[in-house]
C-alpha cells in the first residue's frame, strides 16, 4: 500500500466523543448519560483525521415514547455530528448497516431507535436513509428528571420490518 486509508471507522471513548461534539457545535452538546448497559461511541476517518461521530447507548426511559417497546429491545442512536455537514449521512448509513448489527448482536437487540429533537431538525436524515417513523415523545410539559420544558420529539426506528413488528408486540402490551 502506497498511503494510508482514505476513509475507515473505528471505536472511541467518551472524552473523545465529547471533545469533537464541542469542536464541531453539535446543538445538544456533550454526551453526559450515566452509564447504562450499552454505550458504543464511533468515528469515521479520513486519512487518519476524525470527521463524523455516531453515539449509541440504551435508552433513558424504560419504554421507548409512548409505543409500548420496551428499551431491552433497542439500541438508541443518540449522536451523529460531523466536521462538514455531508457527511452526516455517510455515517448514519454506515452506523445502521455495520455497527449497529454488531452491538444488537452483542447486546441481544434488534432495534435501533433515534429520538429527533422536531425544534433541532426536520427528520430528513432519518426518513432519506430509509428509517420509520416510529412515533413520538416528549412535550408534554416539564421532564420529570431535569424540571426543564419537555421537548416535542420524533422517534425513529431501524429496521423498517423489526420497528413495523416490535409497534404491533408494544401496544399489544402497553
Amino acid at each position: 500500500m502506497l498511503f494510508a486509508p482514505i476513509q475507515h471507522i473505528d471505536g472511541i471513548d467518551r472524552a473523545e466523543l465529547n471533545r469533537l461534539l464541542v469542536r464541531w457545535g453539535h446543538r445538544m452538546g456533550p454526551y453526559t448519560r450515566p452509564g447504562y448497559a450499552i454505550e458504543a461511541h464511533y468515528a469515521m476517518f479520513e486519512r487518519g483525521e476524525p470527521v463524523a461521530v455516531a453515539a449509541a447507548g440504551e435508552t433513558v426511559r424504560e419504554v421507548i415514547g409512548q409505543t409500548g417497546i420496551r428499551r431491552e429491545r433497542g439500541v438508541e442512536f443518540a449522536r451523529l455530528c460531523a466536521a462538514r455537514r455531508d457527511l452526516c449521512r455517510p455515517m448514519l448509513r454506515l452506523w445502521r448497516e455495520m455497527i449497529f448489527p454488531a452491538i444488537g448482536a452483542v447486546h441481544g437487540r434488534d432495534l435501533a431507535v433515534s429520538y429527533q429533537d422536531e425544534a433541532l431538525h426536520s427528520g430528513d436524515l432519518y426518513r432519506f436513509d430509509g428509517w420509520v417513523l416510529l412515533g413520538r415523545g416528549g412535550g408534554g410539559g416539564p421532564d420529570s428528571r431535569t424540571g426543564l420544558a419537555g421537548r416535542r420529539m420524533k422517534i425513529w426506528a431501524w429496521p423498517p420490518n423489526v420497528a413495523t413488528e416490535a409497534l404491533a408486540g408494544g401496544r399489544a402490551a402497553a
